[in-house]
């Protein structure tokens, strides 16, 4: 499979700002910064270089491995000494863009973000066309534990499609008995995770959810809950989606109830925190990644 001219010029103008949104962000995290300060201009530079968010900006910190967004007023901080990994979503016109960093404020675990980055590069150096998945996961745990770490064993990257995060092909980052390959024409996120090695290696599901996403229509009696599950799917599709986001737009007093309702009945789901089973502290290090018949093209 080739990619059409107007789609891969659409990728690579969604990595440059990702590129650029990371870069930017990146250097201007510190200590006792508003968690959602960091989301917001985020988000907001997104849109002023001409992209739109492909899912929330996600900050997640120390422990706190996965998909935490700011939820409406949120009033957390920035620590000290922290790990702060910035997952980062662009898409141009439904074409996704995904990167992530980790910022070390001082902390003591500067090896896990080195490990997370150099596993990165090396999955970035050997992916290819025919490639088998399991075989990229074994390069990846290797490259992590050559540094004394452990990853992640149940968060993986992921294959991109139009308008879907997750397109359904894995890519994990431990040795893997997956028998799929990589195939011309795929675009795939390679998010290595890593943790201490005295940690479990594994996340659980927090209670807390802050992320969501439309997932199908139903006849639905309350009017509310109708229109506002129109709005979901008119402005994300089947993008994920902040609470926020919605009631800057619309009213929490008319439509808060409807929220409730649509999560209940089945036509939105929510994403739940991700945090490492031993709460041992967690560093990211993500690009996406086209992949051609003789080539592949980091976009991020």
């Amino acid at each position: 499979m080739t990619f059409a001219e107007e789609v891969l010029k659409k990728y690579l103008q969604a990595g440059e700002i990702a590129s650029r949104v990371r870069e930017e962000i990146a250097g201007q995290i510190h200590a006792g910064m508003p968690i959602i300060e960091i989301c917001e201009k985020v988000e907001e530079l997104t849109m002023k270089l001409g992209g739109k968010p492909a899912f929330p900006c996600n900050v997640s910190i120390n422990e706190v491995a996965a998909h935490y967004t700011s939820p409406p007023g949120d009033s957390r901080q920035v620590p000290n000494k922290a790990l702060v990994k910035v997952d980062i979503g662009v898409h141009v016109d439904g074409y996704i863009a995904d990167t992530a960093v980790t910022v070390n404020l001082e902390s003591e675990h500067e090896v896990l973000v080195q490990a997370a980055e150099a596993a990165l590069k090396r999955a970035l150096d050997s992916i290819h066309a025919g490639m088998r998945i399991g075989k990229l996961g074994t390069l990846i745990e290797r490259t992590i534990k050559l540094y004394g770490c452990k990853p992640i064993s149940n968060l993986t990257g992921h294959s991109i499609d139009r308008y879907r995060i997750h397109a359904g092909k894995s890519l994990p980052n431990v040795s893997h008995l997956f028998s799929g390959t990589i195939s011309a024409g795929e675009v795939y996120a390679i998010e290595p995770f890593t943790t201490l090695k005295a940690a479990r290696g594994r996340v659980r599901e927090a209670k807390e959810c802050t992320i969501f996403r439309f997932l199908r229509r139903k006849s639905l009696k309350d009017a509310r809950a109708s229109t506002l599950l129109d709005f979901i799917f008119k402005n994300y599709r089947t993008l994920p989606f902040a609470e926020r986001w919605l009631w800057k737009r619309l009213s929490p007093n008319k439509y808060g109830e409807a929220f409730k309702r649509l999560l209940a009945s089945g036509c939105i789901m929510a994403y739940p925190v991700f945090v490492e089973e031993s709460n041992m502290p967690v560093a990211q290090a993500e690009h996406t990644v086209i992949v051609l018949e003789n080539e592949c093209i980091v976009i991020t």
